[in-house]
C-alpha cells in the first residue's frame, strides 16, 4: 500500500516542479510558450515511463519503513554525484537555459530517488549492501513457520503428525500451492484427480484441526515471474518469510539446502522413528515377492520398511526367519538386507 501511495507522489512532486518552472518566468513570447509545453509532456512523459518500469518488476510486500529513509537518502547522494556530469553534458551537448536545465535536473533527481527506492524496497530481503542496509532485514520473531509443498499435503502424514502437537510454528500453505492442488483436483486423469482431492482433504483436516494453526499466505515469492515452477517460488518464499519448508520430495529437499533454506523431509522424520535394527539380529517377516537378484526374496516390515532376503526367492508366501546383515537409510527410504537362515528353518521344521 504504502508503494502505491509513493507512486502517487512521485507524479504530484512531478507534476509540481513542472508547473513551478512554468510560473517562475512572468512574461513568456511564442517561441517560449511552445518550449515550455515541450517542456511539461517530455517530464510527465519521463516520469510514466519510470513508473511503467517499476510497475513491470517484480514486487514484494513492503514491511519496513526504514527502507524508505535509506532510500532517498542513497538517491539524493547519487543525484549529487550526477549533478556535475549533467552540467558538462548541457554545456557540450543540449545547451539548455539556466531555468530548464535546473527543472531538467530536479526532475532527474527525484527519478533517481523514486527508483532507489523501489529498489529498497523490493530487495532489502535478498541483497546486502552495507551496514545500514541490513538493519531493515526481516526479523522473524518466535518460532519460524513450517512451510507446506503440495507433496507433502497430498501425502497426508503432515495432518497426523500435527495431531500429536508437535508442531508449534504456524503452518504456511502458500497461494499457489493451493492453486496447484486445485488444479490436480480439476485434472483430466483419474489418479491426478483424486491425489489432488486427497490434497484439498488433508489441508481441510488441518485447518479444522485446534492442535495447529495453518495459515494461507498470497505474499508472492520475490523476484520470480508468476509462471515459474513451484519448486523455485517454494525455495523463494521460505527464504523470504525465514521460514522451514517441509517436504518429502527428494530433489527439493537437495535444492532447497543448496540454496540456504531449512528442510524438514517427512521420509526423513519417518525413518528416524521406525525400529532399529542391528547386524547379527533375528527377525521373522513374510515374503511376498522376488527380488532383482537371482535368490533373492522382498518383504515388508509393518511400518512398511523393505527387507530384502538372500536365499529366499522359493520361500514367497512364507513366514521366515532371518539375520540381518546390514541397513541402508536415505531420504527416499529405508532398506534392510538379511540372510535366510536354512538350518534354522530346518531346526524348526523338525520340531
Amino acid at each position: 500500500m504504502l508503494l502505491y501511495f509513493i507512486r502517487a507522489l512521485f507524479i504530484i512532486v512531478i507534476a509540481a516542479l513542472l508547473f513551478v518552472s512554468i510560473f517562475i518566468t512572468p512574461t513568456l513570447t511564442e517561441p517560449e510558450i511552445d518550449a515550455v509545453i515541450i517542456r511539461v509532456i517530455v517530464g510527465l512523459g519521463v516520469a510514466c515511463l519510470v513508473i511503467a518500469i517499476d510497475w513491470l518488476t517484480p514486487k514484494k510486500s513492503l514491511n519496513a519503513l526504514a527502507g524508505v529513509f535509506f532510500g532517498l537518502l542513497v538517491g539524493v547522494l547519487i543525484s549529487l554525484a550526477l549533478a556535475p556530469v549533467m552540467e558538462m553534458v548541457n554545456v557540450f551537448y543540449f545547451k539548455m537555459d539556466a531555468e530548464a536545465f535546473q527543472t531538467f535536473k530536479s526532475i532527474l533527481g527525484v527519478c533517481v530517488c523514486y527508483l532507489v527506492i523501489s529498489l529498497v524496497i523490493q530487495t532489502k530481503d535478498d541483497v546486502r549492501f552495507v551496514i545500514p542496509y541490513v538493519e531493515f532485514q526481516r526479523q522473524t520473531k518466535g518460532l519460524r513457520p513450517l512451510v507446506l509443498d503440495t507433496s507433502v499435503i497430498i501425502d497426508g502424514r503432515i495432518a497426523d503428525i500435527a495431531q500429536t502437537k508437535l508442531f508449534d510454528a504456524p503452518l504456511i500453505v502458500p497461494r499457489f500451492v493451493l492453486n496447484e492442488l486445485q488444479l490436480i483436483a480439476d485434472s483430466a486423469d483419474k489418479i491426478k484427480r483424486n491425489r489432488g482431492r486427497r490434497g484439498l482433504d488433508m489441508l481441510n483436516k488441518l485447518q479444522t484441526s485446534s492442535a495447529v494453526e495453518v495459515l494461507i499466505d498470497d505474499t508472492p515469492p520475490p523476484g520470480l515471474e508468476a509462471k515459474a515452477d513451484v519448486d523455485h517460488k517454494l525455495v523463494a518464499f521460505s527464504k523470504n518469510c525465514d521460514g522451514r519448508l517441509v517436504t518429502n520430495d527428494y530433489n527439493l529437499n537437495k535444492v532447497a539446502q543448496l540454496r540456504g533454506v531449512d528442510v524438514i523431509n517427512i521420509n526423513d522424520l519417518a525413518n528416524a522413528l521406525k525400529t532399529v535394527v542391528l547386524p547379527g539380529e533375528q527377525m521373522q517377516i513374510r515374503i511376498i515377492k522376488p527380488g532383482e537378484e537371482s535368490q533373492q526374496g522382498i518383504g515388508y516390515l509393518d511400518d512398511g520398511t523393505m527387507v530384502v532376503v538372500e536365499d529366499a526367492r522359493n520361500r514367497i508366501g512364507e513366514q521366515i526367519v532371518l539375520t540381518v546383515t546390514s541397513a541402508l537409510q536415505t531420504s527416499a527410504g529405508r532398506m534392510v538386507f538379511g540372510k535366510f537362515e536354512r538350518a534354522m528353518a530346518q531346526k524348526n521344521n523338525k520340531r
